[in-house]
């Protein structure tokens, strides 16, 4: 298993290093140029180039794209931003925690709701409940995620005047509106997950026999169909995660949130491509450390896989060995 991980983890490094390259290489054929966004309309040529050569962008591409990755490999350098001249590790380092709380509250919140709300369609499928809940579900997934949050905002911050407009505040009221608004899409597509996955283990042999042998419904469901069913869900949870961190920009943006995605905003807007590239990696680490962990807990869950797991990391005997043997 810790073979596994250790592969796992080697292969984030040519993943981050594609990502730096591709991006890097998109802010800089993107249009638009981060001196004259500096300086303004006003400049003279000897002042553009000093400035661009303050920059480092009076170098050729392979040469910006080298110094880049050398100042991060070697000194975990994410470089300064061009506005601000503020290291981007430390405006990362104090607009992440936002961004983190924002998404794990909302990945919890969905969980919570989602998945016995999943359950309970299940057992009582063709219902009123389940025809409801998944009729709702179908709902809040088509509905797209800044169109939620601006008619959450415009009922209960701007007619009721319930929760305030902007988000992220000191109290639990700032911060409502932006859970729900990320959490509403994972909570439905958790419902459906769920519903899904338990209607086809709950058909199955053994719970069949589970039932004949007289055992609770309750301890039936939660040992035994809810466990053989959690692999898709777990795998929806990951890419859950993902969504709402990599999407945390239009809800950030929405609430007036001081996060990384209004961080990742106002760099694409000043062409500040330190911010931009800084960010990016850190939302592909971020996303292949999810995507490790969710291999981790399917480990957990099915056994089988577990063993897949051990076998490939056992060494094999040779012919010449089992014979002696």
């Amino acid at each position: 298993m810790s073979r596994y991980i250790g592969k796992r983890l080697l292969m984030v490094i040519p993943v981050a290093f594609c990502v730096l390259v591709l991006v890097f290489t998109i802010s800089k054929l993107a249009p638009g140029d981060p001196v004259i966004t500096i300086l303004g309309i006003s400049y003279t040529p000897e002042r553009y180039a000093e400035k661009a050569a303050e920059l480092g962008l009076d170098k050729s591409y392979p040469a910006q794209l080298w110094d880049y990755v050398k100042s991060l490999v070697t000194r975990l350098d994410l470089g300064k931003s061009y506005k601000t001249h503020i290291p981007v590790s430390e405006e990362l380092a104090n607009r992440m925690p936002i961004t983190l709380r924002l998404g794990l509250s909302s990945v919890i919140i969905s969980v919570i709701i989602g998945i016995p709300l999943g359950i309970f369609s299940a057992i009582r499928q063709y219902s009123v409940m389940d025809i409801s809940l998944t009729a709702v579900a179908l709902v809040f997934a088509a509905v797209p995620g800044f169109v939620l949050a601006l008619v959450l905002l415009m009922i209960f911050a701007g007619q009721l005047h319930w929760l305030p407009i902007i988000g992220g505040g000191a109290g639990i009221k700032g911060w409502i509106l932006p859970v729900a608004s990320s959490s509403m899409f994972g909570i439905a597509i958790l419902i459906r997950m769920t519903r899904t996955t338990m209607l086809e283990v709950v058909r199955q042999d053994y719970i069949r026999t589970a039932r004949a042998k007289g055992l609770d419904e309750a301890s039936i469901i939660i040992k035994h169909a809810l466990k053989n069913s959690l692999i898709p869900v777990v795998t929806a949870v990951g890419g859950q995660v993902a969504y709402i961190i990599a999407g945390s920009v239009i809800v950030e943006t929405i609430f007036s949130m001081p996060g990384v995605g209004m961080y990742l905003i106002s760099g694409i807007q000043s062409r500040d491509y330190p911010v931009i590239n800084g960010i990016v990696i850190i939302l592909a680490l971020f996303i292949c450390l999810i995507n490790l962990l969710v291999d981790i807990i399917y480990a957990f869950i099915d056994p089988r896989i577990k063993a897949q797991y051990t076998s490939r990391s056992k060494p094999r005997k040779t012919p010449g060995k089992a014979r002696a043997a």
